[in-house]
């Protein structure tokens, strides 16, 4: 494609198109219509299938995009997919949305009056003409592009991020709302908000799956047997294409009618609507009920006290409110929203959604309900409207899915091109053969074009889904569901599975181990319960009480589990202000905290009375009010409240987060000196370990004051309190189902938002690192000042209780970088370990790294929900086929993006995973993998016997051609539905096998194995068609067949009428003895090849178990030896069958029995057990990372010599390894300084093996 003036779009995104334009040529146009006259239409067919080829076939390249009528887009991803779009024209007053009022002259009229030439408005009293300004748009995939002629380019208006908003300017500038005249005009380019998901009427659907080539395929074919009067197995086609057009037409409807009803919810609803009038004497507050299809970003909108479902994403800008997320984050926890800061540093950055996403309603979730103050309204300004929301998103990626890449449905276009090859010779070889023998035009084009249909075979894609369909119920059964049948194939070739740890590793909730405090500067023994009257007094049990983002639904406390734990570990009470106690006081704390009232003994009640007394008011003293929350950021890894106690003026705060973050914001001289010795004795025993801080506010800090103060003012010079330790339990089934992946040569990474040493710990406990296995943590730095990036590299030994006095790292740098040779040979396996930060560092600066490291790398910990996605990605640029296991909270991403995700949670987010597992555990994983093994090894076996069965069928007509005779209608019919689509739809029934084997399914069609196998079965075929074809021939009774022929009863002095008798002339020259002999003899070469290829062991059930396969196969050998050796009358009539002798039916049994032992040691002795054992797999074993299994290093020396003399036989040098993972195992194992080493130490160490990041960019 010519590179002139082309335009890329959403550069540096997943959709990143280029855009060619043109205008429409008339003279081609003519030419289009008078080809798709001469060719009955099949020119228009073939130009809507490419719309690449439609645009240049009936337009002529523009010099510039902007005189263009007719777009032509691509995508610039690996599937490069065409798109055709026509350039519209509209007219506004304006160039875009945001421009100011007073450029924009607001039309008085309704803005999409697209006719007039100009606008007419009023402004100060004076009547206002403007002329209108032509902008240029298309819209692709329901997003719409506009023309920029700054930029020369086109952009996309989302929303308010588009003018770089800061968070103090939407306080500023954008918190009265908008005038209906500024609403108009950005509806003109944000048009309504609405996610519309138009269910398409059944009509659309019919004629847009009826243009499927394979159906206009079959309408061809139907034309062509009509014409031949086959009219029976025509019929018998036609009815297969409409029932599965039916059925095709009621899941994609069903599928449309299911994401309608999913959006319909909040698609339109009445909201209220702030309208800053001004200038035009109403007040800036005036609030009006409107339509939420109505609002446009900008427009500010009221929640109600009792909550709503977000039509829009907005930014709260006044007031909290507790949010039910389940449907973006499948977290069912209700989230605690607060206002946006206004001031500040955090006031001063520019407004994300992504950043800001504890001060954004996204569109979709429910407000559960609000929290205000008198006098104010809980508000927010909308952002974002339409398919630009978070929600829009996802129902626009499920509307227009990326293609699945996989390997399978690739070669199947391949193989079946060859098919297409294959018809090409006999085509040419019918119309050459039937010129010589002067056969007429009209048969000779009718053979010529059958030939192509009988190659090609019509049932295929009908044959390879049902396999899948299959396993889809199989899955069913087992409690997977899938929304994405065609990705169950993909399973059977995942061969790396990514884990999230809470709540898919561990159990979902956590357990209070203990708590740790300190006093004056030291750590204090261990203490197990919280409620212990003696610390209702300390502030670390206040900060437990009050740092949180609890609340009441409905009487019952609702929020984070971790929360919840912390809180009932106290015993505190919470309660919250109602409605009309927030209207009488002023301020008002909306939550207080409060110690429980003590229990009295009945037995000493009168004695106690006085000291219980006491204890009360103490009790009473101490309640708590929050009066501001700043919730918990996963980028800051931490959240603080700030509170008042009851009777004092002045305010303190309080914080909780990872140790690491609490610490950096503590004084140091309230920081325990072993306080990392101790962090580390807790983490590397697999507990979750939370600090807390506490601080005392100035008190010229008010209530007022504390609204809009930064958090980074609060969040410092703090006093060290203690620790909380967290027990998180492995759930029973994760270490066996991961020892289950391990023994199959999966591999198995946890990527997880927790501690480093906290995951190193989950991971040996679960098995996933074995206890004799290094970990080694790549620590790495960013650059500062004037150093260059470095990583640390630190080795750790789960056994070593402290190896802080004894560590020694060394320092990659980015710049100077050294290569050290060891000589010490690698004596273990090991893992990587990084954090997230880590993560960044090394994706950024050192990316020659990130391939090697991705190999070995096990532990992702502190991860980000973007960076899961971003490691996914990775791991599939290496060639791994990754599939994502999460419980759907912050997974969405990289459940999304991996081959194959599943999640263990039944909410609305599994809309973003292929797969949803109502068993919340792993023991899914090895189930989904050995279906999608079986799914794939059916899709093998049905397309290895769909090709047989073409090229049998192609061979006996292309030999009856010879004689110019053909296969009769009957016998086609009893073929292909008889035996052809009874074996193909009972062979596919086989059950997954019962385990994981270690040996990967064949990844390829076009591989070693499936070619010998189908090349060796094909030439076995010809080979016996061929000699049974010329050895009917050679028979001392073979004449030429007619009527009165009677090769059973040669003896008779006198001809006489035998059982294949006719009254009428065969003018088909359909019944003779080759036909009736090949017939008999590929009739039994579909069976034999149908149980050949139906294998069993290692991915699938043996076929014995398989009774609907076993008992079709039997009946049908019952049957076809019956006819052939015992005639029946009716039945050779039937299937046009001739009589011979009974010494040439024993013949034709020899024939059949030896083509089938041919044909079983073929596939069975020489492809299962030698070539396969000895030479494919040592190939598929090149790139193996040097962990080679028990079994394959004690292979006998007969299997190596064996191995050696067949490999120089097939193959006489080894190959390259083709995926890019065994290439780089290849060159790490030749490195003698991978992984990098210490000089002359054990336990903790760094290295520099930076070789090849000097050559990386050569």
């Amino acid at each position: 494609m010519e590179r002139k003036d082309v335009k890329i779009i959403n550069q540096g995104l997943e959709d990143e198109m280029e855009v060619w334009g043109y205008r429409l040529c008339p003279w081609k146009m003519v030419l289009v219509g008078v080809g798709t006259a001469c060719t009955g239409g099949m020119l228009l067919l073939l130009l809507y299938w490419l719309p690449e080829w439609g645009v240049k076939g009936t337009c002529t390249r523009c010099a510039t995009v902007r005189e263009a009528q007719i777009l032509l887009l691509c995508s610039t991803d690996e599937f490069r997919r065409w798109f055709q779009v026509k350039l519209r024209v509209m007219l506004a007053p304006g160039e875009r949305p945001f421009d100011p009022l007073a450029l924009q002259s607001p039309p008085k009229h309704n803005l999409k009056a697209q006719a007039l030439g100009s606008f007419q408005y009023e402004q100060e009293g004076k009547c206002v003409h403007h002329r209108s300004v032509q902008i240029l748009y298309f819209t692709h995939h329901s997003t719409k592009y506009y023309w920029n002629d700054v930029l020369q380019n086109f952009e996309v208006f989302k929303g308010l991020e588009d003018i770089l908003v800061n968070c103090s300017s939407i306080h500023k500038d954008h918190s009265s709302g908008l005038s209906r005249l500024l609403q108009d005009y950005r509806r003109v380019f944000f048009d309504v908000n609405e996610i519309a998901v138009r269910v398409p009427s059944v009509f659309k659907l019919l004629i847009k799956e009826v243009l499927n080539p394979f159906y206009i395929f079959q309408l061809f074919s139907v034309i062509l047997w009509t014409t031949e009067q086959y009219y029976y197995y025509a019929a018998t086609i036609v009815l297969m294409s409409i029932i599965s057009i039916v059925t095709s037409l009621y899941t994609i409807k069903k599928q449309y009618i299911m994401l309608h009803d999913m959006v319909a919810t909040h698609s339109i609803v009445r909201v209220s609507v702030c309208r800053g009038n001004k200038g035009t004497g109403n007040s800036p507050d005036e609030i009006e009920e409107a339509m939420s299809t109505e609002l446009v970003p900008g427009d500010v909108i009221v929640i109600p006290a009792n909550g709503m479902i977000m039509p829009c994403d907005a930014a709260l800008i006044q007031g909290t409110c507790i949010v039910n997320e389940s449907m973006l984050t499948g977290e069912s926890v209700p989230v605690t929203k607060t206002s946006l800061p206004s001031s500040g540093e955090e006031g001063a950055g520019l407004y994300s959604t992504e950043e800001h996403k504890r001060h954004t309603l996204f569109c979709g979730t429910h407000i559960i309900q609000t929290r205000f103050y008198t006098g104010e309204l809980v508000k927010a300004v909308v952002v974002r409207t339409g398919f630009s929301t978070e929600k829009g998103q996802l129902v626009r990626s499920i509307l227009h899915p990326k293609p699945t890449d996989f390997k399978l449905y690739r070669d199947a276009f391949r193989f079946l091109f060859c098919l297409v090859g294959v018809a090409g010779i006999g085509f040419v070889y019918t119309i050459v053969f039937c010129i010589l023998n002067q056969v007429p035009v009209k048969t000779i084009v009718i053979k010529s074009l059958d030939i192509i249909t009988i190659t090609v075979p019509p049932a295929l894609p009908a044959a390879m889904t049902a396999g899948i369909v299959y396993a889809q119920r199989r899955l069913k059964n087992v409690g997977i569901f899938c929304i994405s049948p065609q990705r169950i194939n993909i399973c059977g070739q995942l061969n790396l599975i990514c884990f999230d740890k809470t709540g898919t590793l561990t159990e979902d909730g956590l357990d209070l181990w203990g708590i740790q405090r300190t006093e004056k500067g030291s750590f204090s023994p261990p203490e197990w319960d919280p409620a212990n009257e003696s610390l209702v007094m300390s502030s670390f049990v206040s900060c437990m009480a009050t740092c949180h983002s609890l609340t009441k639904i409905e009487g019952e406390l609702s929020g984070d589990p971790l929360d919840l734990k912390m809180f009932n570990a106290t015993g505190w009470i919470l309660e919250e202000a109602t409605e009309e106690e927030t209207a009488l006081h002023n301020p008002i704390m909306p939550t207080v905290v409060r110690p429980p009232k003590p229990a009295l003994s009945e037995v000493n009640q009168e004695v106690s009375l006085a000291q219980n007394m006491e204890l009360s008011e103490m009790m009473l003293s101490n309640e708590i009010g929050i009066v501001r929350q700043f919730p918990f950021s996963s980028a800051l890894q931490r959240m603080s409240v700030v509170v008042r106690k009851l009777g004092e003026k002045r305010m303190d705060s309080y914080l909780k987060g990872a140790p690491e973050v609490v610490v950096s914001l503590c004084r140091p001289d309230t920081v325990p000196e072993n306080f990392t010795e101790t962090l580390e004795s807790y983490t590397r025993q697999g507990f979750r370990v939370i600090a807390l801080a506490h601080r005392h506010l100035e008190a010229k800090l008010t209530w007022h004051k504390i609204q809009n103060l930064n958090r980074d003012l609060i969040e410092t010079n703090m006093d060290f309190l203690g620790l909380i330790i967290m027990q998180n339990k492995l759930k029973e089934e994760t270490a066996g189902v991961l020892e289950v992946l391990r023994r199959a040569n999966i591999r198995n990474v946890m990527v997880t938002g927790d501690n480093m040493l906290t995951a190193i710990s989950v991971a040996r406990d679960c098995g996933m690192i074995a206890p004799n296995e290094r970990v080694i943590i790549a620590d790495a730095t960013p650059p500062r000042d004037i150093q260059s990036a470095r990583i640390n590299w630190q080795y750790t030994e789960n056994y070593v209780p402290n190896t802080h006095d004894r560590s020694e790292s060394v320092e990659i740098n980015l710049e100077d970088m050294c290569h050290i040779v060891y000589g010490q040979p690698q004596e273990k396996r090991y893992h990587f370990a990084m954090s997230g930060k880590s993560f960044a560092v090394i994706t950024e600066h050192f990316p020659d790294l990130v391939q090697k490291l991705a190999l070995h790398t096990t532990i992702f910990a502190r991860m980000a929900p973007d960076q899961k996605t971003q490691l996914v990605e990775i791991l599939q640029s290496v060639d791994y086929t990754v599939g994502m296991c999460g419980d759907g909270a912050n997974d969405c991403g990289a459940l999304k993006r991996a081959h194959s995700g599943i999640s263990l949670s039944e909410l609305e987010a599994s809309v973003a995973s292929p797969f949803t597992s109502t068993i919340s555990n792993i023991s899914c994983v090895p189930n989904l993998i050995r279906e999608g093994r079986a799914a794939l090894i059916t899709s093998f076996c049905v397309f290895k016997f769909m090709a047989l069965y073409s090229i049998i069928q192609y061979l006996s007509v292309t030999l009856l051609y010879s004689i110019l005779s053909n296969l009769g209608d009957f016998q086609f019919l009893f073929i292909d539905l008889a035996i052809i689509l009874v074996i193909v739809f009972t062979m596919s029934l086989n059950p997954a096998w019962k385990e994981l084997v270690a040996r990967p399914p064949p990844a390829s069609l076009i591989s070693g194995p499936l070619l010998f196998s189908v090349l060796t079965q094909m030439l076995t075929c010809l080979t016996f068609q061929v000699v049974a074809f010329l050895w009917v021939q050679n028979q001392s009774w073979y004449e030429k067949w007619t009527p009165l022929s009677d090769a059973c009863n040669m003896s008779s002095a006198n001809v006489t009428h035998g059982l294949n008798v006719t009254t009428n002339g065969d003018h088909k020259n359909i019944r003779n003895y080759e036909n009736t002999t090949l017939f008999y003899v590929s009739s039994f070469q579909y069976l034999v090849v149908a149980i050949i290829f139906s294998k069993g062991k290692p991915f699938r059930q043996p076929s014995y178990k398989n009774w609907p396969f076993m008992l079709s196969c039997v009946t049908l050998y019952i049957f076809l030896f019956v006819i052939m050796l015992y005639p029946v009358p009716a039945v050779d009539n039937f299937l046009d069958i001739v009589c011979v002798p009974h010494k040439w039916r024993i013949t034709v049994v020899i024939i059949v029995l030896t083509n089938a032992a041919v044909c079983f040691l073929l596939e069975t002795l020489i492809l299962d057990i030698i070539l396969w054992r000895l030479v494919f797999s040592q190939d598929s074993q090149g790139g193996n990372d040097g962990k080679a299994s028990v079994a394959q290093t004690t292979q006998s020396t007969f299997e190596c010599c064996s191995s050696a003399f067949l490999a120089r036989l097939f193959c006489s040098k080894r190959r390259t390894p083709s995926v890019r993972y065994m290439q780089v195992a290849q060159e790490l194992l030749k490195d003698p300084d991978w992984p990098p080493k210490p000089a002359s130490i054990t336990y903790t160490t760094g290295s520099c093996h930076t070789d090849n990041m000097t050559h990386a960019h050569a």
